[in-house]
């Protein structure tokens, strides 16, 4: 389609008129800015892509894909049943029973809010992303009684370590004949675990389901829900619907909650950043093509005399169409696959990139505080690299339209009529 004499004539146009060996500044431009708007927008959807990702999986792993909890009181009752009832669907990986509520957690002059959930020692263990980040000298026979494992971040906020003892005020209270007061027990801190999210290392706690049990005041051996895991989580729908069928079948009155309804707010808005950093950073692209169209269109005027030229020895007008054609393809062709490399590149040392960073400037440039994770994420979906490359080639291929069209419509009798 293209013959090597259109090439070598579109090589030489994008060179300056002193002859230099460099391309032309607007093109340059050009390139620059094709480079940094696909090189960006890889790197903004990756780090984005990796974002929630990791957010879903530490929160899959931390939290259940179904919490189940009695619709008319406190306490779950005969949850033994409720579990019996709900590992008959095959694609339930485990079921535990759970006690969760908010209390105070003091430790000499030290107070902090927390959530405390109590389950069995057993359990906990199946939460592998707390269980494997546990600080603890024997986990197994300590956690017991009135042990208490705290996250790591609370345990730094309380500046408890482990073997010091912490009282906890639950919001339930005792009568006594000086009057109401709240119920206090003395813990253990045992361990600590780190999960990487923030936010629950900041505000939770474990302790023995038992415990749990008596000093919230779940009398005959209720709990306060139940937390169901799923072998595919892909088919929450399906395993939701069948449980909660199977349950009201059986006489209980529940409610449940899928992971994805607990975190919709979250969720929702990481997918709108998505989309608007998306819109955002296509714009640089966009600019960029424009850059394009108004090179090539100084481009065909400064070359007016040469097209001229061409068109007496015999190039007809799509031959210079297409030559002028090739001048903004290799600028949004190189540009692209440039930025794309550059893109790829950072995308996947984006954290060491970051740490380097803070490092060199003194500064924390992704708080855990604010966006919940402790490492900055990154994942390359190859869908996503592919759309960028497509976009971006399709608006630097749009932009050499007009300025080709405009060249093969130069007419050479006026052009060289004073010549």
């Amino acid at each position: 389609m293209f013959s090597k004499l259109e090439f070598l004539i579109a090589l030489r146009y994008l060179k300056s008129k002193n002859k230099e060996k460099f391309i032309s500044i607007t093109a340059i431009f050009s390139f620059i800015g094709i480079t940094l708007g696909v090189a960006t927008l890889i790197i903004v959807m990756s780090v984005m892509n990796g974002f929630r990702e990791d957010f879903t999986n530490r929160i899959l792993g931390i939290n259940s894909h179904i919490s189940i909890y009695s619709a008319n009181e406190r306490e779950f009752n005969d949850y033994q049943k409720a579990i019996n009832s709900i590992l008959l669907d095959d694609n339930v990986k485990n079921v535990n029973p759970i006690i969760e509520n908010q209390v105070m957690v003091m430790n000499s002059d030290s107070t902090s809010g927390a959530l405390i959930k109590g389950m069995k020692i057993e359990d906990l263990k199946k939460k592998e992303t707390v269980f494997n980040k546990i600080s603890a000298f024997n986990f197994d026979d300590d956690f017991v009684d009135n042990a208490i494992l705290l996250g790591n971040t609370l345990a730094m906020k309380l500046r408890a370590n482990i073997g010091d003892e912490i009282k906890i005020i639950a919001p339930e209270s005792n009568s006594t004949i000086l009057g109401t007061i709240p119920r206090i027990k003395t813990y253990k801190v045992i361990g600590t675990f780190s999960s990487g999210m923030y936010e629950y290392d900041a505000n939770v706690a474990f302790i023995p389901l038992a415990t749990a049990q008596k000093h919230f005041r779940y009398l005959n051996d209720s709990v306060g829900g139940l937390e169901v895991y799923l072998k595919n989580v892909d088919d929450l729908d399906g395993s939701y619907n069948k449980i909660a069928s199977k349950l009201k079948n059986d006489g209980f009155s529940v409610n449940l909650i899928d992971w994805k309804q607990s975190n919709e707010a979250f969720m929702g808005a990481i997918k709108v950043e998505r989309n608007v950093m998306f819109i955002i950073l296509t714009l640089i692209i966009l600019v960029a093509t424009f850059n394009i169209i108004s090179s090539l269109t100084m481009l065909v005027n400064d070359k007016n005399k040469q097209i001229a030229l061409l068109r007496t020895v015999g190039f007809a007008k799509n031959s210079i169409m297409r030559i002028f054609f090739l001048c903004g393809c290799m600028i949004g062709v190189t540009g692209t696959v440039i930025g794309t490399g550059i893109g790829i590149l950072l995308a996947k040392n984006i954290q060491n990139i970051k740490t380097f960073l803070e490092s060199f400037l003194n500064i924390e440039l992704f708080s855990p505080t604010v966006y919940f994770l402790t490492e900055l994420p990154s994942k390359i979906i190859p869908s996503d690299i592919i759309f960028i490359v497509s976009l971006s080639l399709f608006l630097s291929f749009l932009s050499t339209l007009y300025p080709s069209y405009k060249a093969s419509k130069t007419n050479p009798a006026e052009i060289l009529r004073y010549e």
